[in-house]
């Protein structure tokens, strides 16, 4: 109820990724065998095919509400650990310094009533707390004014009940009445193992490749089988009584050859999701905690290595802050995430959250696979987890020490390259990827479609899992959404209205974040907010949109160019720092419409070419009306040195660009716009130059011919709208 009261206007609203893969990798030939020939069954009251696998819906007609507010509160100013404890200080409010929040005694709970005397958790980044007694979340600026009250009315306790936050709409009830009641009837239609035939329990453990993991393990961890779709059950208990408040679903389906995909969906949806698979079995005294990406690893280093073990809610892909209370207690943390590049990179992410003193990370290897991987190959878990490598280092290291990371580096050459583009595959071959920790430096000309190249760019990326915020200080981000929503539906949906509510709900699962900001803004402002949402929602890329709009709030006294030079720098190091690819959007300086834009032509260019590594040019060809009019040109590529240019073509139905189509275009007519004369009078000129070559091609001997010059082609000057 109150986690929304921490994130008033910082970002807004739109929220997660698209069904992701939880593992793909190849499995036996029996499974493969087992999984084709059994059908697919009919989903649940509930569960829905939306692409592979099950995915929750549920019915209704759409509600359009007059009362939603269309705009959100400016930011709040951010809190910092020093004035945390100074304000406890000054209320005299005891309070013990853990790795990642301050635990101070509960406020909601009765003195005499407490059973633990530090229940409540402040988080050190952003103030949000806790109370793991009542479950009572909010903001600091909730907690200060609780306090405020208690001090007012001279009490040493204030019930819950004090913090009302915003009333839900019907809608929203309904919503959640039906979660609760989705979650309900799948845990008491899901069956246990125990009680499943032997043949069958072992039909189930191959066909998700978990033949070691016991039954006895499936049943301490209460993991069951729900019959209608084939899926393994995995339950989230949680709160004071461990009651049931969720399930995830997690089922197989065969890709016709010997690999298997595993997909998940989980009730209530992934954004509400909070759950630390396997924390009702940890014990109040246990000091020591293996942190995994999945359910099914953490069954396999509980049943082999004897340890306590949890697994994050979304993967390794997300650590959400709320979480972290519940980790405080463990001295020791090892994180093993996975067996590939970007579980090792968010595993340093996360130590950092976590506190680098504690953690130790399972550096991916072959002989150190993925947990359940190393349960089937009979690895020695005791030894992986000792040979686990701390996180806290120190400021120079040796080469013995990268030795390994190197290594890594060139086994997985594809992975370290980053996130390739699904719709813009002439940049992976270029750039090769899109990579953490990187700025580029995206430039083009005034009205060539620099925000509409660039928002597919991103969105093209956060299908791909890329978490991302958007930074539009030039549009709104009604607009900006519309412009995303239309790229993402790949049509006109103010034309087909009645498929809104489908793309809506597909879009809305996008890890896609948006500031609030609008105009000019001051640099350090928009930096507070980044952090802030690289902290909370572990974003990956952030655009910026654009540079000029940063530059009026600072001083005029001072150089522009030393302002630029300024605000560059600081994105730079936040890029390096946060490990978070930062893109900016700069405008150039004004050219003739006849010459190509250059690095050179970057507005300040200097600290921005030297800062950035990308940097990207769309140029526009003003005098041109056929295909190829854009091209996208990659000047730096700090990665490996490979520039080059490509030609785009724009779509107006779809706003998206790509590659032209090979072979012959015929240039798209679009009725009632002032521009179809003269493309028109385009093609008939093209055409009569074609003829006028041909026939003097006819009368021409082959040996003048070759030594008479080609007809030159007279573009025809078009406006881009």
């Amino acid at each position: 109820m109150w986690r929304s009261l921490l994130l008033r206007g910082t970002t807004c609203l739109v929220q997660v990724a698209t069904p992701r893969l939880l593992h793909q990798r190849p499995s036996p030939p029996l499974c493969a065998r087992l999984l084709t020939r059994r059908p697919l069954h009919r989903p649940p009251c509930g569960l829905e095919p939306r692409g592979e696998g099950y995915f929750l819906a549920h019915g209704g007609t759409r509600a359009f509400k007059k009362d939603a507010k269309s705009s959100v509160e400016a930011p709040v100013s951010p809190t910092t650990i020093t004035d945390i404890k100074q304000y406890l200080r000054t209320k005299e409010i005891p309070f013990h310094d853990g790795y990642s929040c301050l635990h101070t005694p509960s406020i909601f709970v009765e003195p005499s009533a407490r059973r633990d005397s530090f229940s409540l958790f402040v988080d050190k980044t952003t103030g949000q707390f806790l109370c793991k007694d009542t479950l009572v979340e909010g903001s600091w600026e909730d907690l200060q004014d609780c306090l405020e009250v208690m001090q007012k009315e001279e009490q040493d306790f204030l019930s819950p009940r004090v913090l009302l936050g915003y009333p839900e709409s019907v809608e929203e009830q309904e919503d959640r009445e039906w979660e609760l009641r989705e979650v309900q009837r799948i845990w008491s239609s899901s069956v246990p193992f125990s009680d499943l035939p032997e043949d069958e329990a072992q039909l189930i453990k191959t066909m998700f490749q978990i033949t070691k993991i016991s039954n006895a393990t499936l049943k301490r961890f209460g993991v069951r089988l729900f019959k209608p779709t084939k899926s393994l059950v995995f339950p989230w208990f949680g709160g004071p009584d461990s009651s049931l408040k969720g399930v995830k679903l997690l089922s197989a389906q065969s890709t016709g050859t010997d690999k298997v995909i595993y997909n998940e969906a989980t009730v209530p949806k992934c954004n509400s999701y909070y759950n630390l698979f396997g924390l009702p079995l940890v014990g109040r005294m246990d000091a020591e905690v293996v942190l995994t990406g999945h359910e099914l690893d953490t069954l396999a280093v509980s049943q082999a290595a004897g340890l306590p073990s949890v697994a994050l809610p979304r993967g390794f892909s997300c650590l959400p802050p709320i979480l972290l209370p519940y980790l405080e207690q463990f001295k020791r943390v090892t994180l093993w995430l996975g067996d590939d590049i970007r579980s090792w990179e968010a595993s340093k992410i996360y130590s950092r959250k976590l506190g680098l003193r504690r953690c130790s990370l399972v550096r991916p290897g072959e002989s150190r696979p993925r947990p359940v991987e190393a349960l089937d190959r009979g690895k020695n878990f005791g030894h992986i987890i000792k040979s686990s490598i701390p996180a806290a280092h120190k400021s120079i290291v040796s080469f013995k020490q990268l030795r390994e990371d190197v290594y890594g580096e060139l086994v997985n050459t594809e992975q370290v390259a980053g996130v390739k583009w699904g719709r813009f595959q002439e940049l992976n071959r270029i750039l090769k990827g899109h990579r953490k920790g990187e700025l580029t430096v995206f430039t083009g000309p005034t009205g060539s479609g620099k925000t509409t190249f660039i928002s597919e760019v991103a969105l093209d990326l956060c299908m791909q899992g890329v978490n991302t915020l958007w930074g539009s200080f030039e549009i709104n981000n009604v607009r900006l959404a519309k412009i995303m929503l239309t790229q993402f539906a790949m049509q006109r949906l103010e034309e087909n209205l009645e498929q809104y509510d489908f793309w809506a709900d597909k879009f809305e699962e996008l890890a896609l974040y948006f500031m609030t900001f609008h105009g000019q803004q001051n640099i350090k402002t928009v930096l507070d907010t980044m952090q802030h949402a690289v902290y909370l929602y572990d974003i990956n890329h952030v655009i910026i949109d654009n540079l000029q709009f940063m530059m009026g709030q600072e001083n005029l006294s001072v150089d522009k160019f030393a302002v630029q030079d300024h605000i560059i720098g600081a994105f730079r190091k936040f890029a390096t720092n946060s490990s978070c690819h930062v893109t900016l959007v700069i405008h150039p300086r004004k050219e003739e419409d006849d010459r190509e834009l250059q690095t050179a032509s970057i507005f300040g260019s200097a600290k921005a070419s030297q800062e950035a590594d990308n940097v990207l040019i769309l140029q526009e060809k003003k005098l041109v009306t056929c295909p190829g009019r854009r091209s996208l040109q990659v000047t730096k590529n700090r990665f490996d040195g490979d520039v080059g240019i490509f030609p785009l073509d724009f779509h107006k139905s779809s706003l998206t660009f790509a590659a032209p189509i090979k072979g012959r275009h015929k240039l798209r007519k679009l009725a009632g716009k002032p521009e179809d004369d003269e493309e028109e009078a385009g093609e008939k000129e093209v055409k009569e130059v074609k003829k006028e070559k041909a026939a003097k091609a006819t009368k021409t001997p082959r040996s003048v011919k070759k030594a008479t010059p080609q007809t030159p082609q007279f573009p025809c000057v078009i406006s881009f709208g």
